[in-house]
């Protein structure tokens, strides 16, 4: 449905608040920092739920740093010149009402994804620059700026997501580079988790294989390869596993462990370059499979946040050019059904995540600098079902309106394909 309001596109049946704006002024006397990013949902007090959000700023991002004109950074802050960090927002859980929200990690760069750990939120450091690339470890109890807990152990690289399953203690994580690797760290014992080797993917018996070409619904199995250099200071954790024969990945980005699964998504995967959904499966033999790619951007447009509800729906939160981006959803067929709709801008979604009853969903509207609440009948099937390709007849009927004019070589190239591909599906028809 339309919303009145220009903001978000939802079904019938759904509603959604705005949680809070970036520039206002937070409890502890800091300001809501720009570009929020990632987020994870944790039981707080009685009552309440806690929200931990990523901020995605670098150096040079006074604007929209969590520090009025003036203010100094804190002294817990990693690196005074850093701007991005981790926000805490306390919600009333049945109003959704915002009790307080404050600044928790400062003085780092450009923290894009991250994930739950069994200690809190891990925020993670997409940047390879000096002194930079790190996962935190930020407590979502904290009421104020924490000195930052780097964990060494995961590794020095652009990091985009991490998650550690809450048996083993294993941490996995991605990579958001266009060669990336998709890796994981074991711990010696699980009673000290921070403590063992970090590891990368491998497809057993096709070295360096290219996952972004994978086939649709192929079980390929894996094994793991121990990486000698984990803190390199020449941003060639990728290289040194690949040289192993590990896995490549095109731009690993949104990451969600639900029981003994694994969900991330390569936004620069697939056909024609605009992403792809994986599944990695931990337990009876470890094999990863793509679950859905992108044919066309009209159904599915570079996936980046994912995320998985209580009741075992896959969400993804798309960072696309060309149209305006959505989350949707990934059916266990591998349907892509639309959910929302960013009605208000060009910006990308993220953060999504769901509270731990299943009721809400948050989001962020990155560009926008807001933080949304969901909420709606979540464990009924949606109305709007597309399927993957899909909106190629749609293109077809609508003729040719994409413009390669100041974009991309990769996003050119998947507007030619999708021309080849609506193409191809006339021809198929005659």
């Amino acid at each position: 449905m339309s919303d009145p309001r220009g903001v978000l596109d939802l079904p019938e049946g759904f509603s959604y608040s705005i949680v809070q704006r970036w520039g206002i002024a937070m409890d502890d006397g800091y300001r809501v920092p720009a570009r929020p990013d990632a987020m994870g949902c944790f039981p707080g007090g009685p009552g309440e739920l806690v929200l931990m959000r990523n901020h995605e700023m670098l150096v040079g991002g006074e604007a929209g740093s969590p520090y009025f004109p003036g203010q100094p950074p804190p002294p817990e802050a990693f690196d005074p010149k850093g701007t991005g960090g981790v926000t805490r927002l306390v919600l009333d859980a049945e109003t959704l009402k915002l009790k307080s929200s404050n600044l928790v990690l400062a003085g780092t760069y450009w923290n894009c994804a991250g994930g739950h750990s069994p200690w809190g939120w891990l925020s993670c450091e997409e940047t390879s620059e000096p002194g930079h690339g790190y996962v935190f470890l930020c407590d979502p109890k904290a009421e104020g700026v924490a000195p930052a807990r780097r964990i060494g152990a995961y590794g020095r690289m652009r990091h985009e997501a991490a998650t550690v399953h809450p048996e083993t203690m294993v941490a996995y994580l991605t990579e958001d580079r266009p060669d990336a690797c998709f890796y994981r760290f074991v711990p010696d014992d699980p009673a000290s988790p921070f403590e063992g080797k970090l590891q990368a993917l491998r497809v057993r018996g096709k070295p360096r294989y290219e996952l972004g070409l994978a086939p649709l619904r192929r079980s390929l199995a894996i094994d793991w390869v121990d990486l000698p250099q984990p803190l390199s200071d020449s941003d060639d954790l990728r290289l040194q596993a690949q040289a192993l024969g590990a896995a490549r990945v095109r731009r690993g980005e949104g990451l969600w462990l639900a029981g003994d699964t694994l969900y991330f998504c390569a936004t620069a995967g697939g056909p024609i370059g605009l992403g792809q959904v994986l599944r990695v499966q931990l337990t009876g033999g470890e094999n990863v499979e793509v679950v859905a790619h992108s044919e066309n951007p009209e159904s599915l447009n570079m996936p980046d946040n994912i995320t998985v509800s209580p009741g075992g729906q896959v969400y993804v939160a798309e960072d696309g050019m060309m149209l305006r981006n959505h989350i949707r959803r990934i059916t266990p067929e591998g349907r892509v059904v639309d959910f929302a709709r960013n009605a208000l801008s060009a910006s990308e979604f993220c953060g999504i995540c769901f509270s731990p009853d299943g009721g809400t969903m948050f989001a962020n509207l990155q560009g926008d600098g807001l933080t949304l609440a969901i909420r709606g009948p979540f464990d009924e099937e949606p109305r709007v079902d597309v399927e993957l390709g899909a909106a190629v007849e749609r293109a077809e009927e609508r003729g040719p309106d994409y413009s390669l004019a100041g974009r991309g070589l990769g996003t050119g190239l998947a507007v030619i394909a999708l021309a080849a591909l609506a193409h191809r599906r006339r021809v198929a028809r005659k």
